[in-house]
């Protein structure tokens, strides 16, 4: 197994950025909208690139049987913490596997799963089209394919945000930035992503938006506190619906893509 480069950013990735406001939208708006697509528990699941497992525990929590898999020894470690939390049954329908995305399908020794996920992945690598022919691999006849990555067509949004000018300018054709992590990132459109996952026999369904109003606040330099569940499920409200209308949705940082094997 290569070097883990997320060792050191871990704890930050898993703590701090879920327990933002930002991170309570993303894993709420993602939930329903995987909802709509999923097969009914207890289909089976597997997390590429899982991280920590704030987007698949909540569905073993609901009688989805998940396998999470990642590269990064430090991640799983915080599943492993995150998973003791969690009670007895939800807890013993999840199982930790540590190989790269890359080689997903060889470490699940060929195994097909109801839906296979890949959130936040694709933008750390130089080149998506094997692990998305990977995710396709995976995934077993009519099940699904769930990817979630940066937008190339609002990389102008977070400078714009944060008044630099000079940046907004560039990025209005550039395809990387350095994100929020201090990790450099890439960007794709839906349309690139669409045809990889043809590529692999799964069709398209439905794309969505993810964060569009938070993001422009939080990098705009308000304020966004969490701890009123009242206000943050009001705020997922209301991100939930912009994710599938145009032009919101058009203009979110991140889509999130769902397309059906054969």
């Amino acid at each position: 197994m290569a070097e883990d480069t997320w060792a050191g950013l871990a704890d930050r990735f898993a703590d701090d950025a879920y327990a933002s406001v930002k991170g309570y939208v993303r894993t709420q708006v993602l939930h329903r909208q995987l909802l709509e697509h999923l097969p009914p528990p207890p289909a089976t699941v597997l997390d590429v690139g899982g991280g920590a497992g704030h987007q698949s525990f909540p569905l073993a929590e609901i009688g989805y049987r998940v396998t999470l898999l990642d590269s990064s020894a430090a991640m799983l470690d915080r599943a492993r913490q995150r998973l003791d939390r969690l009670s007895e049954a939800p807890r013993h329908r999840v199982n930790l596997l540590r190989a790269a995305g890359e080689e997903a399908a060889a470490a699940v020794a060929g195994r097909r799963f109801d839906a296979v996920l890949c959130h936040g992945v694709l933008g750390y690598l130089n080149d998506p089209g094997p692990m998305v022919g990977q995710l396709c691999e995976c995934v077993t006849d009519g099940g699904i394919v769930s990817i979630m990555t940066a937008n190339a067509r609002a990389m102008a949004v977070r400078p714009a945000l944060e008044q630099r000018w000079d940046d907004a300018l560039a990025a209005f054709d550039a395809r990387t930035e350095v994100g929020v992590l201090g990790v450099p990132g890439r960007a794709d459109t839906v349309e690139e992503i669409e045809r990889l996952l043809r590529a692999g026999d799964v069709e398209p369904v439905r794309w969505y938006g993810v964060w569009l109003f938070v993001d422009w606040l939080e990098f705009g330099g308000a304020g966004l506190r969490p701890g009123d569940e009242r206000r943050l499920a009001a705020i997922a409200a209301v991100e939930g619906e912009a994710a599938r209308r145009d032009p919101y949705r058009q203009l979110s940082r991140v889509f999130h893509l769902i397309g059906r094997k054969g």
